[in-house]
């Protein structure tokens, strides 16, 4: 009897579903939901049982507020106008900490350094216009805050620091280029931080220092405990009883270890992560002294539990893919995570096993037959090698396709990050209306060990994009995609790769550039000092690879480019100038190639502002329409292709 029930059930199923042509699909993820409510959530900040976190909301025009949980209820701390983000490296993070209920911050919209008491009344502590703040500790012992400083002199002469915020500032250390995570001793009688210089990247090679605070909080005897000799480190922290540990990639992966240099525990995983952005945190310390840790491997996150003197790691099943900020409380747990099916701020008591949600980024509940669930990707690449990816086939439970579907391949910016396999409204905003998309992790990426992350230097616009492409030619010659029908995007370094996948290859069918790099050699001369010598690494060194660089420029030969491209671009974009995307649309237009270019007033390097992301998803469903020739079932405004022909 229930055989026969569940075969009913079945055969109505079946029934009931509608083939139409894949890419008309109708859906219910809309631009509009993805925007709506949504927030991003950020670093997370312990203060007693007090927590706080900073959270990106795209609805206040991308204004990060702080919000503090106390056990019982979330409630915002941090009120309009003030905006909790700084602009050290451009790329900011760690813009904020509290102490004893008071939260000092930095603010985006001047740069000041605030804080912010019980009673929520804000003072400016630092207004000076060409100062920015980043990673502020809190030091109890001498009740002021240790903090990475930098100085914007000119546009050529931008000085980075370690100081200290009393009375007033005063400088810790300097002399190199770059500062980042001091971390304060728990008796506060020593300082530790990390240091790395140009060249380099502080994922190429990066030095770790520690130094003894004297009774004003001067540091003395300072020492190199790690790092340097194509070494990077990364999160020093001491323990509760004292115990100094970091991470090192000494051994081709980031693991964890002691001040005595002896590996907690070795894996082909990573337990580090690149330094991106300031207030990075990968691991902290259970009551017992055992290492509660996050790490990584082939893309996926992972959460373990190591014991440094037994050197033996167990596993936390969790159901999520992806941590974020990461803080340890006792024997519990506070991290920002992700799963396919969503994002959430999380708590979990290690010795009871009970995990609880605080906050979710989007507070709404999608039907899993809408969800398209990630398949990890091992396919073959250039000179025997293999590169990774997540494949999400179209997915829509009212639908079934009549063709092959479509194929967007995305390559992630960077490009010393990755792809994971976590819930992005984007991308199943692409499947759900029947668009197949591959994430690609290309060589260069991350988490995937030093081997794999090195891959790119001296190769990028090479392996980036052999990579692209080889992923999107094994899925069309499995009979999964279209291949006639393939297109690619990026932003930032993403955009970078399709645009050459787009000009120096004839494989995609069009392409979608967000804030894209088309001239390396006005990156060179244009971008800000973090990334000044990023493309040593990347391409050669400039003048010196000059060549090399108006050879891999996608915009010195536009004559090989005859693919549809849209580009979008910010206005204020002080990382990649909005000159390179509107010389690369002069060039296209003038070669009477169908493309367009959105420009919005107000946005930096990535959108943050609802409207702006609405419209680019909505634009590129419209442009991709035109081009792949399929009819979204959108109500979409138009927007301008030029030189688009009628069909």
């Amino acid at each position: 009897m229930n055989f026969q029930a569940t075969l009913v059930v079945v055969t109505l199923w079946t029934f009931m579903v509608d083939a139409k042509p894949y890419g008309s699909w109708r859906s219910p993820i809309t631009s509009s939901m993805i925007v709506e409510s949504a927030i991003k959530l950020g670093e997370i900040v312990m203060d007693g049982e007090d927590l706080y976190w900073n959270e990106m909301r795209p609805e206040e025009k991308g204004r990060s507020a702080i919000v503090r949980w106390t056990g019982e209820k979330c409630e915002d701390v941090l009120d309009r106008p003030y905006n909790a983000r700084t602009r050290v490296h451009e790329y900011g993070g760690g813009s904020f900490t509290v102490h004893a209920g008071t939260i000092y911050f930095s603010n985006f919209k001047d740069q000041g350094f605030y804080l912010r008491n019980e009673e929520g009344e804000i003072t400016p502590i630092i207004t000076e216009k060409n100062k920015r703040y980043a990673s502020p500790v809190f030091d109890e012992k001498r009740n002021f805050l240790y903090a990475v400083e930098e100085e914007h002199r000119s546009k050529q002469d931008v000085i980075n620091r370690l100081v200290k915020i009393g009375s007033g500032v005063k400088p810790l250390h300097e002399g190199h280029d770059f500062y980042s995570m001091p971390t304060l001793h728990p008796n506060g009688t020593r300082l530790a931080f990390i240091t790395w210089d140009h060249p380099n990247m502080p994922w190429d090679e990066s030095t770790l220092w520690m130094g003894e605070l004297t009774s004003d909080g001067s540091l003395i005897n300072v020492q190199e405990i790690a790092g340097g000799n194509k070494e990077s480190v990364f999160q020093p922290m001491w323990s509760p009883n004292g115990t100094f540990y970091y991470v090192s990639d000494r051994s081709g992966y980031w693991n964890i270890y002691r001040e005595d240099g002896e590996c907690c525990y070795s894996m082909k995983a990573e337990f580090g992560q690149p330094l991106w952005v300031f207030g990075m945190s990968n691991y902290g310390f259970l009551d017992d002294g055992r290492i509660v840790s996050v790490y990584t491997q082939k893309g996926s996150d992972h959460l373990g539990i190591i014991d440094p003197e037994r050197q033996t790691l167990e596993t936390i099943d969790l159901p999520f893919t992806n941590y974020g900020s990461f803080k340890v409380a006792g024997n519990v747990l506070y991290f920002t995570a992700a799963s396919p099916t969503l994002h959430v701020l999380a708590k979990f008591d290690v010795k009871k096993g009970i995990l609880e949600r605080i906050r979710l980024s989007k507070e709404m509940e999608i039907d899993p037959g809408y969800l398209s669930l990630p398949e990890a990707l091992e396919f073959p690449t250039e000179n025997g090698k293999v590169a990774y990816g997540f494949y999400y086939p179209p997915k829509n439970k009212e639908f079934e396709g009549t063709d092959l579907p479509p194929l967007i391949v995305r390559s992630h910016g960077g490009p010393s990050t990755h792809a994971f396999p976590a819930l992005n409204l984007e991308i199943q905003f692409w499947t759900t209306r029947g668009v197949a998309f591959l994430d690609v992790n290309y060589g260069g990426s991350t988490g995937y060990g030093r081997e794999y992350r090195e891959r790119l230097k001296g190769n990028w616009g090479i392996v980036d994009v052999d990579d692209c492409i080889n992923g999107a030619l094994y899925l069309a010659k499995n009979g999964r995609v279209d291949e006639n029908r393939m297109a690619i995007k990026g932003r930032s370094a993403g955009g970078y790769t399709t645009l050459a996948a787009l000009t120096f290859r004839d494989v995609f069918k069009a392409g979608a550039s967000y804030y894209g790099i088309s001239d390396l050699e006005a990156l060179a001369h244009d971008t800000h000092k973090f990334e000044s010598h990023y493309l040593d690494g990347l391409i050669g060194p400039y003048p010196e690879e000059k060549k090399r660089y108006v050879a891999l420029s996608p915009i010195h030969h536009t004559d090989k480019l005859s693919c549809p491209l849209i580009l979008f671009q910010g206005a204020d974009d002080k990382i990649v100038l909005p000159n390179q995307a509107e010389i690369m649309f002069e060039a296209l237009d003038k070669k009477q190639i169908p493309v367009a270019y959105i420009l919005y007033e107000g946005e930096q390097h990535g959108f943050r502002m609802a409207k702006n992301i609405k419209k680019s998803l909505d634009s590129e469903l419209y442009f991709y329409g035109k081009i792949l020739g399929f009819k979204p079932s959108d109500e979409l405004n138009p927007i301008t292709i030029h030189n688009l022909k009628p069909k």
